[in-house]
């Protein structure tokens, strides 16, 4: 959300992750810390500061403190920016219901006459439980989060908006998973009448890079180096407009499959602290996962970590 991690997030996180036991330290990031924060801000800040009206869907909010209670937010560019009533991070609640949450809000704005030009929604349950028993197993988990986004495209894609309309799509998380090409790639989408359909386009593009994409269509400034030296996403649009809808597919799993008292992990995944993201010890999960998916009895690929080396001609040293 503002194309840099501070001093502070970058020192504080591995304290915090899954595979730290003490659990002493807070998350640093989402809006808990005002030191986290960028100096330039966030997304939000570049809106508010161009004028152009904004709305956020479960990110970088919190829970109500007990049960019935509003959401809230401590980040102070999102009070009134916010959805108080869209579910928050909770594994045990399907993206399913918030994409019906959203898809409502969606279609009250049509039925107005106008939407926020900045809309962030966030469907969390591609992060999985694991393998924990009586849980939803990771297939079901990760068919809900698609399902709910084939939803939110078909409705924004039906509506009057569509020809106005680019959405951009990136998932939590990496996580540094087995990847035959990089294990810190992650899939990203862009969805609107302007991107060309049926083409390949092997341009190396990263977080930034889309980030900068969408503040170039909204006519709103870089946060920071990274975004504003980032390669926008050009090649991914066509001058011509292609008008149509998408209709979202159903699911192709059991959305209401558990997961067997004896799964592969499913005593590990029981110690697992799945409260929040990023609690459970990412390459013990991802292992799980595999073996949920791909069968207890195949072994999880080592993760491939690529680097990118440029020679360049070596100066002459004579003096």
């Amino acid at each position: 959300m503002g194309a840099y991690a501070s001093d502070f997030v970058v020192k504080s996180w591995p304290f915090n992750y899954g595979h730290n036991r003490s659990r002493k330290y807070p998350y640093p990031a989402e809006g808990q810390f005002p030191v986290a924060a960028p100096a330039s801000g966030y997304l939000w800040d570049r809106a508010r500061e161009a004028g152009v009206s904004y709305r956020s869907f479960g990110e970088f909010v919190i829970a109500g403190k007990k049960k019935g209670e509003p959401n809230w937010t401590k980040v102070a560019a999102l009070q009134g920016h916010f959805d108080p009533e869209f579910h928050v991070f909770d594994l045990g609640y399907p993206d399913a219901k918030r994409a019906d949450r959203f898809i409502a809000e969606f279609h009250r704005f049509e039925a107005e006459g106008e939407m926020p030009r900045l809309l962030i929604v966030r469907l969390p349950n591609d992060h999985t439980a694991g393998t924990q028993r009586g849980g939803w197993t990771p297939s079901v988990c990760v068919a809900d989060n698609d399902l709910a986004l084939g939803r939110v495209v078909e409705a924004v894609s039906h509506s009057k908006f569509w020809p106005q309309t680019a959405i951009f799509i990136l998932e939590d998380d990496a996580q540094d998973g087995p990847d035959h090409v990089d294990a810190h790639r992650s899939p990203a989408f862009v969805i609107s009448p302007y991107t060309r359909r049926g083409a390949v386009n092997s341009t190396m593009y990263s977080t930034s890079s889309m980030l900068r994409t969408m503040e170039l269509i909204l006519g709103l400034k870089p946060m920071t180096q990274f975004d504003a030296a980032a390669r926008p996403m050009f090649q991914v649009f066509q001058a011509a407009p292609d008008f149509r809808p998408y209709d979202a597919l159903p699911a192709r799993v059991d959305l209401n499959e558990r997961n067997p008292r004896l799964a592969w992990g499913s005593e590990a995944s029981q110690k697992m602290d799945f409260s929040r993201e990023d609690a459970a010890d990412e390459n013990l999960l991802n292992e799980i996962i595999w073996r949920s998916v791909r069968g207890a009895a195949s072994a999880m690929p080592a993760p491939v970590h690529a680097a990118f080396v440029f020679e360049r001609p070596k100066a002459d040293d004579d003096d």
